[in-house]
């Protein structure tokens, strides 16, 4: 596995003075995902975890369902390829490749994009019933959300330069964490390790994640079914309109001891005794 931070040469400036060190720096390096040996797609991500943001990210462009769709996920072997510590090869179950392919393109994906490979905005748009409304989560673990999230960002802590996505039960305990250049990296490695290890639909689970919360990380919480997402910033108006439509209840500015409800309120619930 790469290094998820580097040093690099700093000069900082205090009151004035100019001083030279060393820093601390995310990494951030291309990852080549290949189907059964093609090319498919390059995600600029933070090393760690590639399989599982492998995986992640083909649900999200809904090439797989299932890890009975995924016959292997592995970084390169041909001992002649460029790094293939940067490259995952994965192999699909039973797949149609070129069908699967027919409405996509080859694509880079760059750490701030989440799903950068579909055609059109219309094949964007989710699949499937609303989630059911049968989890609910008290103000009180929202609100704890962030110091947790923060707590357990390990190369966040010595870089300030990292994402995290946090997949939390509804009492409020960290089941998985992932940190990445790109908040939708986060994301996928949160759900690919979830997928690999054969627990979807994760309807027990909420989502948080640091920074805005865009459509695409929505869609990706819908594909995984996950019935609550929530995070330290704004929504996007796509990402409630999103939201409103697949069931999905949608939380903004978590700080301070507030936040905001965009869709689907009923499932934050008042403490016992309000």
């Amino acid at each position: 596995m790469g290094e998820t931070a580097r040093g690099v040469a700093v000069t900082r400036v205090r009151g004035g003075v100019r001083a030279t060190g060393v820093d601390r720096a995310a990494t951030e390096e291309p990852l080549e995902v290949r189907l059964h040996g093609r090319p498919f797609a390059v995600i600029m991500r933070t090393p760690g975890a590639d399989c599982q943001l492998a995986a992640g990210f083909l649900l999200a462009e809904r090439l797989v369902t299932s890890p009975d769709d995924i016959g292997t996920i592995e970084h390169c072997t041909d001992p002649a390829a460029d790094h293939p510590e940067n490259i995952v090869d994965v192999t699909l179950v039973g797949a149609d490749l070129e069908r699967l392919l027919a409405d996509r393109r080859r694509i880079i994906t760059s750490s701030s994009c989440g799903m950068c490979g579909r055609l059109t905005i219309e094949s964007l748009r989710a699949d499937g019933p609303r989630l059911p409304c049968n989890m609910v989560v008290t103000p009180r673990v929202v609100n704890a959300l962030p110091a947790a999230l923060r707590a357990a960002q390990a190369v966040f802590e010595e870089t300030g330069g990292l994402h995290a996505a946090g997949l939390f039960t509804t009492g409020g305990r960290l089941e998985a964490i992932a940190e990445d250049v790109g908040r939708h990296n986060a994301v996928d490695k949160v759900v690919g390790r979830m997928l690999l290890s054969e627990a979807l639909p994760l309807e027990q689970y909420l989502l948080f994640v640091s920074g805005r919360t865009s459509f695409e990380i929505v869609q990706k919480a819908f594909l995984a079914g996950i019935p609550i997402v929530a995070s330290v910033s704004a929504p996007s108006s796509l990402a409630i309109e999103l939201a409103l439509d697949t069931g999905i209840t949608l939380i903004g500015f978590v700080r301070g001891g507030s936040f905001n409800v965009y869709a689907y309120p009923e499932r934050v619930t008042a403490e016992s005794g309000e």
